[in-house]
């Protein structure tokens, strides 16, 4: 087994994994006889409903699955950014990045993949039934990515998963500030804070509601990524894990996963479970050569170089061919609805490539021109 952290194939294919969570949750969990997920709050209801699919499955088990647990595709993505971050301004280049280019240069490369699949959107939205009320502020803020901070988050955000812009400027800013090239403590440090703030928290407020839409909600996941990328070569270098470990290593980060989803504390703790078992799944994969595994390597794979396409145009295909299973006809709709995405985020990805790439211009690199 090949001991580098995580390849340029893997980065691909975790990512692969986390779109596909993602976007079939957000389409899962819409519909009335599916179990909800405990993703901003913590709902004992949503436990017990669980637990009964669980007890006693029925066909739609996969769709209770993906909606129960597919939002943490989220810490997937937010782990992996922090991966990147360490990777390309800590250990690639000695060079210190001043803050405004680096915040503005990130907002651009956000705003860049937002704004094709948010007009797009608003177009559709406007055209089918129960489209939505946009005002001023809705709109500036979601271009402006601060529409996180605004009260009832809820119902600010519209399409509901563009929330995830507003948290990666938070976080980018974050690391910028108080991470960057910072002893491992202020990572740690910061991490715990935001779980012990958490914690104290009623499980079901909007408080915890509001706090969870914002950068501390991801602070687990990202602080996570921060620290593999900068010491988990000591750890791989001196373990060496193999294709039966990782294996294991699944199994056993994913029974966690299932295992903290029963109680408010344990809990917060479950997107490093959902990483954990992420890794070891895609590097397991990885070591393995033809065959089923290294088709669905490659499957995990290519979705990750649409990712970013497939996550800003879902919401578009889901609004519009959700009816279908909301008038019983569940996975016909399902399985457009999967297709549709594909294919369209494909051709989003296409789109997304016509448009410039920002630049992060450096004040002596201006002053060279």
């Amino acid at each position: 087994m090949s001991r580098e952290l995580l390849t340029r194939a893997e980065c691909n294919a975790l990512r692969g994994l986390a779109i596909i969570g993602i976007f079939l949750h957000n389409y899962c969990h819409w519909l009335r006889p599916i179990v909800k997920e405990n993703e901003y709050t913590f709902a004992r209801h949503n436990v017990d409903v669980f637990s009964q699919v669980l007890s006693h499955p029925d066909a739609n088990l996969p769709l209770h699955l993906f909606s129960f647990f597919g939002h943490y595709g989220v810490p997937i993505f937010l782990f992996l950014s922090a991966f990147g971050l360490v990777n390309k301004y800590e250990l690639a280049s000695p060079r210190r990045v001043p803050v405004v280019p680096f915040v503005r240069y990130h907002y651009l490369k956000l705003f860049k993949m937002m704004i094709v699949g948010f007009v797009a959107f608003v177009l559709v939205d406007a055209i089918t039934p129960r489209s939505w009320h946009y005002d001023v502020v809705k709109v500036v803020s979601q271009l402006l990515m601060l529409n996180n901070l605004l009260p009832d988050p809820d119902h600010m955000i519209w399409p509901g998963p563009y929330w995830f812009f507003g948290l990666m400027l938070q976080l980018y800013i974050v690391y910028r500030l108080v991470l960057y090239k910072r002893h491992w403590g202020w990572t740690a440090g910061l991490t715990l804070v935001c779980l012990g703030i958490q914690l104290c928290l009623m499980p079901e407020s909007e408080e915890l509601n509001r706090y969870r839409y914002n950068f501390m909600g991801g602070m687990l996941p990202f602080g996570a990524g921060l620290l593999y990328a900068r010491y988990g070569g000591r750890l791989i270098g001196q373990v060496g894990l193999k294709g039966r470990q990782l294996f294991g290593g699944f199994l056993l980060c994913s029974a966690l996963a299932v295992v903290l989803s029963y109680d408010f504390v344990a809990w917060a703790v479950v997107p490093l479970a959902v990483c954990g078992a992420s890794v070891c799944l895609v590097k397991w994969l990885a070591g393995l050569s033809g065959g089923v595994p290294g088709m669905a390597f490659d499957a995990l794979e290519w979705m990750g170089s649409i990712s970013a396409a497939l996550f800003v145009c879902h919401p578009i295909i889901r609004k519009v061919l959700i009816p279908i299973s909301r008038q019983g006809d569940i996975y016909t709709g399902l399985i457009l609805y999967i297709m549709a995405s594909i294919c369209v985020a494909w051709l989003f990805k296409e789109l997304m490539k016509r448009i410039p790439n920002p630049k992060m211009k450096l004040k002596d690199e201006a002053e060279g021109d």
